[in-house]
């Protein structure tokens, strides 16, 4: 029967190649016909009619919907695909589709790992959802808890055994079952396979189409049909190819009737199931057209009436939100007139409050309004230019407020201006304003010297401003007491500058503390709303149960489902509607409000900035703002002294400080010191400029004070004759102030007819000191460095060093003119005399009496730092100790040369006392009657103890060489006498009563 039906089919040969490729594509995929069963052999019809089948697929039902029962599974599944439940069928009341997941075409996964992208893209969440997203890791479920390997260890060690020994047995026994029924398939599918490898593989090929010509040359040569007659060849081989195809064709029906035989069972169940699904589905259509006339009825009776009630009310809310539409329309209308009547009295911030409250009306309450399309472009622009003018006309009042008279009693210039000023700056964000007031401020500080200059110059006719135009040059031109009041002058207005900016800066501060306090008001407020909405929401779901009843009667033809969705989105229009309308009624009367209102107190302005927090800067730009008022106020100190240092720069250039008295100097010094301390005082830091220019010209001054007195004091080492000089009386007071610890120069006084006499001696501390005019004057002089280091106590390290300088030049001159005898040549003195001598050993003694009063004197006015330089005194005091004793020796060898050449000529012989020893005790009278009121008893027995040493040292080396010892004979005896004689003389010099000469210490000794 094959073979008859094939040579039916072989009557056309193209009929037959296409039959057989169809029947071989069959066969070369099985398991396409195990999917056969998928597709519904039911047909569809359209959605025209009531009695058609509605292909609607809808979301789960909630509780509270009946669950519809899906009919029975009739054919087997294959793990290819999903089968269809009927609980994706037709909707009851619905004739349209309902998009669900299931309509998605791609998933998430195929979306992310899409191999036609280069390169995955990282930013696939980010870009939408923020940046955070990829980043924030997922906190763990609180509820489930962390189940590791440990908690399956029981039940692992339990099964273990089993496991093994199941194992072990699968693997000893196998299913007799599975086994041949793996072999039977496995033995099909390869006599399948053995038979459909006779079969050529271009029938295989997916791509088979007759059509195409080089397919059909292949499968049907042109050789076999090329000939011109029907010879027995041709006849032959068309034969031969007829037979071929038709046994291509018999193995390839072979083997789909294999394939359906073993497939026969699900086609009959098929078939069988298909009746059972007509019958059920005219069951269906029957209740869905009961069903539908059931629901048309109630909607009649029940629905129709309610829902025009409904309509009406919704209508008449709508009439009423378009008439608060209209209204507040026409109040937006009126913000451009009204904004430039508020600019008119420069009322900045109110015109900001106003264009905000428009911007957010127009992006709220009024966006899409055809009319006012253009309207927000245009407030931003008049935005940006009333930045413009709110920049200059703070730049106007600032230039203003500080070139003002000085004189003017009132601080703060219209104070009001500038706080509205301020909060519209703020508000805007335009932070540098302060740089506008810092130039402006530069500028009035120039003009503010300018101004005092030109004022003093007023006054002095010397000066001919027509001829002498630069400012410094008129400086300097000035006697110093009009430059001294000059700069007072400048002084006072420069303080009157700084308390002006500083009243200024403090209204600034104040706008900015207060919009700092309304930053935290907003905060509190915020917070206190976020606690309110959450109780709001808590209680939201009890609303809805209710609503959702009446949504599902108001809506036709939707699932309860769908009714609560829509409830809840009718709630949430219901309160935006309310909050709209609220806004609405708010904002055109903020509008109103600002268009009425002109002018704006504190707590009005702190209410906008409150209403317009998003405009506004942040804590952090406002505390920046706070410091930056302080390190302007500090410019404004720096700028300040940086004009005074102009001023006196340009008096010091051509060396006029440097030349002032002591008193001036001071006087300056003093009112520049007072001046940075009010000005420390007032801005809070220390300045330094001012303080350096001052410290310049202190060690200028220092230097040339110090070069003066360096060279008087040399003067008058060279005129000094070395001789006693009296002490007036001023010279007397001012050693006693210095013992009273007072270390200043007093006051001169006028000479009047009851003045002391000079004295002949200096007392200090009831001690005589016999002086030359020249220490008198160094006492005076250390004095006024003293005094200079009071006035200028920055400069005591230098004074002290000159000082130090001073006192080395006394010592080391006096020095060279008294013992290097220099004053022979300098003064003229015919020879240094022992009274000279002890005259300059008094009065370096009476210097190093002082020097420790001076070295706690500077003690005083040094760091404990800069102590190391008080050493430079332990070294001057060791110098002049050193020329003390010096002179001391100086005077002994004197005597002892005198003794020498005295006693070389000593004969012991009568009569006696000897000539010699009326010589030796006639220069010790006159040496102490030179020197006794010169030094003091103690210095003066000490003095005497050396020359007597010198002389019994020369007496016993006379008496050796003479051969006189002590033994009691006629020359001894001599000798006693004269040794006697000496002996009383000294004795009877007025303080030596009690020096014991020890005599005996000139015999030899016997040994």
């Amino acid at each position: 029967m094959v073979k008859r039906r094939v040579d039916s089919r072989c009557a056309s040969p193209t009929t037959a190649v296409f039959v057989c490729l169809q029947l071989a594509s069959r066969e070369a995929s099985p398991d396409a016909m195990a999917s056969s069963h998928s597709s519904s052999p039911v047909p569809r019809p359209g959605c025209g009619g009531r009695d058609g089948i509605y292909p609607k697929e809808r979301d789960p039902s909630p509780g509270r919907c009946r669950p519809i029962r899906s009919l029975p599974d009739v054919c087997p599944k294959e793990p290819t695909g999903e089968g269809r439940g009927l609980c994706n069928g037709p909707s009851v009341v619905a004739e349209h589709d309902r998009w669900t997941v299931y309509s998605s075409k791609v998933n998430l996964p195929a979306a992310l790992n899409d191999p036609r992208l280069a390169k995955r893209e990282s930013d696939f969440f980010t870009k939408t959802w923020g940046l955070d997203f990829a980043e924030t890791d997922v906190m763990p479920s609180f509820y489930l808890p962390i189940i590791t390997r440990e908690h399956f260890a029981p039940y692992l060690q339990e099964m273990a055994q089993r496991e093994r020994i199941h194992e072990r047995c699968k693997t000893i026994c196998p299913n007799k079952d599975d086994v041949d029924a793996v072999a039977c398939i496995a033995t099909n599918h390869d006599k399948s396979r053995a038979e459909l490898e006779q079969v050529p593989k271009i029938f295989m090929k997916p791509d088979f189409a007759l059509d195409d010509p080089a397919t059909f040359n292949a499968v049907l040569p042109w050789s076999h049909f090329n000939s011109g007659g029907k010879s027995s060849r041709d006849v032959a081989s068309s034969k031969l190819l007829q037979e071929k195809l038709s046994h291509y064709l018999d193995v390839v029906e072979v083997s789909i009737a294999r394939q359906i035989s073993l497939r026969s069972e699900a086609f009959f169940h098929a078939m069988s199931s298909q009746h059972e699904l007509q019958d059920r589905l005219q069951e269906t259509q029957h209740a869905v057209a009961i069903l539908r006339g059931r629901t048309a009825t109630m909607d009649r009776v029940m629905c129709q009436g309610p829902l025009q009630a409904l309509r009406t009310a919704l209508t008449r809310n709508n009439c009423v939100k378009l008439h608060n539409k209209l209204k507040l329309m026409a109040a937006v209308h009126q913000t451009q007139p009204t904004v430039q009547l508020l600019l008119s009295t420069s009322e900045f911030v109110g015109a900001l409050e106003l264009i905000s409250t428009t911007k957010e009306v127009l992006q709220q309450e009024l966006q899409g309004i055809h009319s006012f399309r253009h309207l927000g472009s245009q407030l931003c622009e008049l935005e940006k230019l009333i930045d413009k003018m709110m920049v200059e006309d703070f730049s106007m009042y600032a230039r203003s407020d500080l070139n003002r008279s000085l004189r003017d009693e009132q601080q703060v210039l219209e104070k009001e201006r500038l706080e509205s000023l301020v909060f519209g700056l703020l508000r805007q964000r335009k932070l540098d304003f302060l740089d506008i007031y810092n130039n402006e401020m530069i500028v009035a500080a120039k003009a503010i010297v300018t101004q005092c200059v030109a004022e003093s110059v007023v006054h002095i006719e010397e000066i001919d401003t027509e001829v002498v135009i630069k400012l410094a040059d008129q400086i300097r031109l000035m006697m110093f007491p009009e430059w001294f009041e000059l700069l007072k002058n400048v002084f006072e207005s420069f303080l009157l500058f700084l308390q002006r900016i500083n009243a200024t800066l403090n209204v600034i501060r104040n706008v900015v503390l207060e919009v700092l306090d309304s930053n935290q008001k907003i905060r509190l407020l915020e917070e206190a709303s976020s606690g309110a909405s959450g109780q709001e929401t808590s209680q939201a779901p009890l609303l809805l149960q209710g609503e959702a009843e009446l949504a599902f009667l108001t809506h036709e033809g939707l699932f309860i489902s769908d009714a609560l969705n829509d409830a809840q989105q009718q709630q949430q229009q219901q309160q935006a509607a309310l909050a709209a309308q609220d806004r609405s009624t708010a904002g055109g009367s903020r509008i109103q409000q600002a268009r009425v209102e002109t002018t704006e107190t504190s707590a009005s302005r702190e209410q906008s900035f409150m209403s317009s927090e998003n405009m506004m800067p942040t804590d952090l730009e406002l505390n920046r703002v706070t410091n930056n008022l302080q390190e302007l106020l500090s410019t404004a100190s720096d700028v300040s002294h940086d004009r005074c240092v102009k001023v006196l720069t340009a008096r010091a250039k051509d060396g006029s400080l440097e030349r002032l008295s002591s008193a001036e100097f001071v006087c300056l010094s003093q009112a520049v010191d007072a001046f940075v301390r009010d000005t420390e005082e007032l801005c809070g830091r220390r300045s330094v400029s001012l303080r350096g220019a001052l410290q310049s010209q202190a060690n200028r001054f220092v230097h040339r004070f110090h070069e003066e007195r360096k060279t008087k004091l040399s003067l008058l080492l060279d005129n000094e004759r070395w001789k006693q000089a009296e002490v007036p009386a001023e010279f007397q007071d001012l050693v006693n102030s210095i013992a009273d610890g007072r270390i200043t120069l007093p006051e001169r006084k006028t000479p009047g007819p009851d003045d002391r006499k000079p004295a002949e001696f200096l007392l200090v501390n009831g001690q005589k000191y016999a002086v030359v005019g020249t220490v008198l004057l160094l006492i005076r002089i250390f004095l006024e460095y003293c005094q200079c280091v009071n006035d200028i106590p920055s400069n005591a390290t230098d004074m002290l060093t000159r000082l130090s300088d001073l006192l080395k030049h006394f010592n080391s001159r006096s020095c060279q003119l008294v013992l290097g005898a220099g004053a022979l040549e300098v003064v003229g003195l015919k020879t240094i005399t022992t009274k000279n001598l002890a005259l300059a050993s008094r009065c370096l003694q009476l210097v190093v009496h002082y020097i420790p009063i001076i070295r706690a004197h500077f003690e005083t006015k040094l760091q404990p730092k800069q102590f190391s330089v008080l050493r430079h005194f332990d070294h001057i005091t060791k110098d002049y100790n050193d020329h003390i004793a010096e002179i001391s020796a100086k005077l002994v060898a004197i005597m002892d040369s005198l003794f020498e050449k005295v006693l070389s000529k000593y004969e012991v012989k009568a009569p006696m006392p000897s000539a010699c020893f009326r010589n030796v005790c006639k220069q010790m009278a006159k040496m102490h009657e030179a020197i006794y009121d010169l030094i003091p008893e103690e210095q003066m027995k000490m003095l005497f103890l050396r020359i007597n040493a010198g002389f019994k040292m020369h007496l016993k080396r006379q008496l050796a060489r003479l051969g006189v010892i002590n033994d009691g004979g006629p020359q001894h005896g001599l000798v006693v006498v004269d040794v006697a004689f000496y002996t009383e003389n000294i004795q009877a010099l007025k303080s030596l009563e009690r020096l014991d000469p020890n005599m005996a210490e000139i015999w030899e000794q016997k040994r």
